[in-house]
């Protein structure tokens, strides 16, 4: 694909999509209050349901991706909205944690799953020629601040004006309208993929990539990049609350994070084109260490929490082009998805332990202080795991 119309469509398609199933997920933590208050099965449990999504929103992509990387990408994405679009509304009917862990947990995270990251980044690298790839990387990537720029402050709206049932309602819709978007992925007749190499199965190809430092070291951030990002989608609300502050503000706050990382995506978008990518991403997480200390130290205002999201949202989601790239880099583009959608399931499961244990600390002790502690210690070892990532490509097995 090297006409320029073809190139922006793919991208914008890859975008839009990215910013429906992001902006719902990013989201979903505008909901806790009114779920507890109507349903009244705790903040506790609805911290696990949130924190189940994470892991199987995780699991999802993998497993999703192996069926790309064999049957390809545009139904994949379609199944995945309305998978997306049945559990937001299926939450509306459930009163058992059994029935909200399976709607809101499992279906609702396998839909915007299947619509993600490593599905709609793969899918894009796997038709693009390589000096391109990067930088639409990034501005796919921007779809997912766009969606939580948009999403958040809606989602609140909705809540307010008419209740979270038809708020969910709302973003099942929009879930099925990124349906025809899928399609724009469909392979074309006689359009190959690209080889890795002669005779490399899926199966050995991670095997491959296991064996590699760099990228479990890439696992290893990501671990952390998780732990962060579903900590604070979860429970800035409550944080928010803690302080005194109304619900708009935390709406507001996800926003601007949302808002933020648009500028981050393009930036390092164009950053990998010419610096090593383990730097930015050294860059990214060192910084939102420094931001969280910061924030722990100032006083607790709107404008305390406006600025604190900027900051965060320069390096918010800008950390997955930057991985995918280097995921790319090391193994090719071939098996792009599993490979990636295995980082975003560590990634995840991450992503478990910062919605849980959020739930925990605060039921425990009232704050979330330990939280945001724990949470400042591990971005720090976090760029300081992607230092010894080596970006060239690894040595390919020989095929027999």
């Amino acid at each position: 694909m090297n006409s320029p119309g073809a190139y922006w469509a793919l991208a914008i398609a890859g975008a839009t999509i990215l910013a429906v199933t992001q902006g719902v997920r990013q989201s979903l933590g505008l909901f806790v209050s009114p779920l507890n208050t109507t349903t009244g099965l705790g903040i506790v449990t609805i911290s696990f349901t949130l924190a189940v999504g994470q892991f199987v929103w995780g699991a999802a992509q993998p497993l999703f991706g192996a069926i790309v990387d064999r049957a390809g990408s545009a139904r994949v994405m379609a199944l995945g909205a309305l998978m997306l679009a049945a559990g937001l509304v299926g939450t509306t009917f459930v009163n058992s944690s059994l029935g909200l862990v399976l709607f809101l947990g499992v279906l609702t995270s396998a839909g915007a799953g299947a619509g993600s990251f490593s599905i709609i980044m793969s899918a894009a690298a796997n038709r693009l020629p390589p000096e391109r790839r990067t930088m639409a990387s990034g501005f796919i990537n921007t779809g997912a601040s766009i969606g939580q720029f948009i999403f958040a402050p809606l989602s609140q709206g909705l809540i307010a004006a008419f209740g979270w049932i038809v708020a969910l309602w709302t973003l099942a819709a929009a879930a099925l309208a990124t349906i025809p978007l899928a399609f724009t992925f469909r392979e074309r007749p006689g359009e190959a993929k690209p080889a890795h190499g002669p005779g490399i199965t899926l199966g050995s190809q991670v095997r491959e990539a296991f064996r590699d430092p760099s990228y479990l070291c890439l696992h290893a951030g990501f671990f952390t990049c998780g732990f962060h990002i579903a900590f604070l989608t979860t429970h800035l609300p409550g944080e928010v609350a803690l302080c005194g502050l109304p619900a708009t503000v935390s709406a507001a706050a996800l926003a601007i994070i949302g808002l933020g990382n648009i500028a981050g995506s393009l930036t390092a978008g164009w950053l990998g084109q010419s610096v090593r990518m383990k730097w930015v991403l050294f860059g990214m997480y060192g910084g939102r260490a420094v931001a969280i200390l910061a924030y722990l130290a100032l006083p607790k205002t709107a404008i305390t929490l406006y600025a604190f999201a900027a900051v965060l949202g320069f390096t918010w989601l800008a950390t997955v082009p930057m991985t995918a790239g280097i995921v790319g880099k090391l193994f090719g583009v071939r098996y792009l998805a599993t490979l990636f959608g295995l980082t975003l399931l560590s990634h995840q499961i991450g992503a478990f332990f910062g919605a849980w244990l959020g739930g925990i600390a605060l039921d425990r002790t009232g704050s979330y202080d330990w939280m945001w502690y724990a949470d400042a210690a591990l971005a720090f070892a976090a760029a300081l795991v992607n230092l010894p990532i080596r970006e060239a490509p690894v040595a390919k097995p020989v095929a027999a």
